[in-house]
């Protein structure tokens, strides 16, 4: 009940309206006072408060045998009404939003640090519905699969190229990383590239590892994260055409290179 009442003040519902339009859904057709028993608002409110939810369209109000009564829209009626009102706000707020946004004030080139999963999800998503010529990836399963309805729906319009690590059944455009000691070892870190027309991009850490990330519209970024992308395609693609053993030689010459 207290789940309900709350979801109600989310509603723009305060307390004693929510409770005493629940009460009403609960008991019918019923007096101020059995309203006021039922919910807990105290009786010195509820004719104010009945009064709030008369005004507001979803109780009715009438005089039956000398005696006046209340009753709850009934809950399709009431149901339909929030989602056609929630419906209209948000299509308001859309265009008033969207108005007055001046993206021509933005920094022309940016690096902007994202926070929070569903907001790297949600930019993302947008990212993938907006490319218009193609996107390029460098994902890890986990990251992948987030996106995996995104990302085969945007196939349909443009091309994606990359390549991903541990995917099973990716989009067919894209390479697939070999099996070795580094996409193997449990302490790699699972990053992410995603950049569409060589335009805007967003790349970073696995978000189940951490809820980081980062947007840019830098081309300075892009042509350098785009040329890894192609770089590790190009050694994938080598190592899997040669007959020899590349993987350890790469191995070798990797631990060499880093080591200071």
């Amino acid at each position: 009940m207290n789940n309900l009442i709350q979801q109600l003040k989310n509603m723009n519902f305060n307390e004693y309206e929510a409770k005493a339009y629940i009460s009403l859904v609960k008991l019918g057709t019923v007096t101020a006072y059995q309203v006021s028993k039922d919910s807990g608002v105290p009786r010195a409110r509820i004719y104010e408060i009945l009064d709030v939810l008369v005004e507001k369209g979803i109780v009715i109000k009438e005089e039956i045998d000398e005696t006046m009564q209340y009753s709850p829209l009934p809950v399709n009626v009431f149901l339909q009404k929030v989602q056609a009102n929630w419906s209209q706000n948000f299509k308001d707020i859309s265009m008033s939003l969207k108005e007055i946004e001046r993206i021509e004030t933005m920094p022309t080139n940016r690096v902007m640090t994202l926070k929070d999963q569903e907001t790297i999800i949600s930019y993302c998503q947008t990212l993938l519905k907006k490319a218009k010529k193609r996107i390029m990836i460098s994902m890890w399963n986990d990251m992948y699969d987030v996106l995996k309805e995104d990302l085969e729906e945007a196939a349909k319009r443009v091309d994606i190229k990359g390549l991903t690590i541990h995917v099973e059944n990716p989009i067919s455009q894209l390479d697939t990383h070999r099996l070795t000691q580094y996409t193997q070892a449990p302490t790699t870190e699972h990053w992410f590239i995603l950049s569409i027309d060589a335009q805007e991009m967003i790349y970073g850490p696995s978000i189940e590892a951490r809820n980081l990330a980062f947007y840019t519209n830098d081309p300075v970024h892009i042509y350098l994260l785009e040329d890894y992308i192609w770089h590790d395609v190009l050694v994938n693609r080598i190592v899997k055409s040669s007959k020899e053993d590349l993987d350890q030689w790469i191995s070798v010459e990797r631990k060499m290179f880093f080591e200071s």
